[in-house]
């Protein structure tokens, strides 16, 4: 849990250019773990863009909410602190998931047909029987990008694994109430719908390119991952993953930290609430996780200047596994004697 904050060294820096003191960073550093084990049940993800939602999953128009609780005795004293939202690190179902960049052979192509763009690029239908025509590049092409097939499709979810759990990346993203434009029904449709997916053809990627990243510009916030660089999104922002493992790699994975101008002393315990957009007048939403209140000290554990707290909930089936977070705080670092 212990990571190593963005501030210090860039105040330092400061400081040291300047030739004398700065005010430094006077909020908190939040570092927050959803946990994802064989013990725990999964954190609700947000739904497919397209649908609705299924097990495990909360509405694709909703968000989470952070709440700092300065005393567990009296409910009403929690205050929100920082919202988000949780995302499958890519969903093969948006519309918008598509390449981008000069790096990419074809620009807003949507990432389900790559293997079949490259396969028609190529000439190579069946890897394992290329045409003798096919030079040595183009089969090294044709495999990666079934690889690429295969390896979206576990870090997506989509694919079980031995035990048939499936068994994908979550990422905590930054919360949007924006969307997209519709999709059309073929691929030249009106000019401010986006094609579908299976049209690869050079117009519609142009169409789907353009009107993908007017949204993203509309609303930086709406996040929309990618495949080809895991912590650096297409358009929003990664704030950390949910605990677990890459599927790819087998590598773990998790940990997400907020920086908040609060200095978060003094707090008793968090809570994490769903909610949907828009609806923030009738309440936070639906407690998910929270500190639970205790005769003993068990919820805060100061070490080294950090406060340490564990939030529970029960998991989307009852009787079941339940719900578990960690949160640890480094509070005041305005005043901070600890860790400099």
């Amino acid at each position: 849990m212990l990571r190593t904050t963005k501030f210090t060294i860039a105040n330092v820096v400061v400081a040291i250019a300047a030739g004398g003191c700065v005010d430094g960073f006077q909020g908190a550093n939040l570092q927050l773990d959803l946990v994802k084990t064989a013990t725990t049940a999964d954190f609700p993800v947000q739904a497919h863009v397209v649908g609705t939602p299924g097990p495990g999953e909360v509405a694709a128009g909703s968000h989470f909410s952070l709440y700092a609780i300065p005393d567990l005795t009296v409910p009403a004293s929690a205050f929100e602190i920082a919202r988000f939202e949780l995302h499958r690190i890519v969903d093969p179902t948006s519309p918008c998931f598509i390449d981008v960049g000069e790096h990419v052979p074809h620009p807003g192509l949507h990432v389900t047909q790559f293997a079949q763009k490259i396969a028609e690029d190529t000439g190579i239908a069946d890897v394992a029987n290329p045409p003798p025509g096919a030079t040595e590049m183009q089969k090294i092409e044709a495999a990666t990008a079934l690889q690429r097939a295969e390896n979206v499709g576990k870090i997506a979810g989509d694919i079980a694994d031995a035990a048939g759990d499936k068994t994908g990346i979550r990422a905590v993203t930054s919360a949007s109430t924006g969307g997209y434009p519709p999709v059309a029904t073929a691929c030249n449709g009106p000019a401010d719908q986006i094609p579908p997916a299976t049209c690869i053809d050079d117009a519609s990627n142009a169409r789907r390119l353009e009107l993908c990243q007017k949204a993203w510009a509309a609303d930086p916030n709406l996040f929309e991952g990618t495949d080809r660089v895991l912590t650096t999104p297409l358009n929003g922002r990664t704030y950390g993953l949910v605990d677990g493992v890459n599927p790819v790699n087998e590598a773990p994975i998790g940990g997400a930290q907020f920086f908040l101008d609060n200095p978060l002393d003094n707090i008793q315990g968090f809570a994490i609430f769903n909610q949907l957009d828009g609806a923030d007048a009738s309440g936070p939403g639906t407690r998910v996780v929270g500190t639970v209140p205790s005769p003993t000290p068990v919820n805060t554990m100061p070490t080294r200047g950090v406060s340490h707290f564990t939030l529970l909930g029960a998991g989307p089936v009852t009787p079941g596994p339940p719900l578990v977070a960690f949160v640890a705080v480094f509070s005041d670092l305005g005043d901070d004697s600890v860790h400099f």
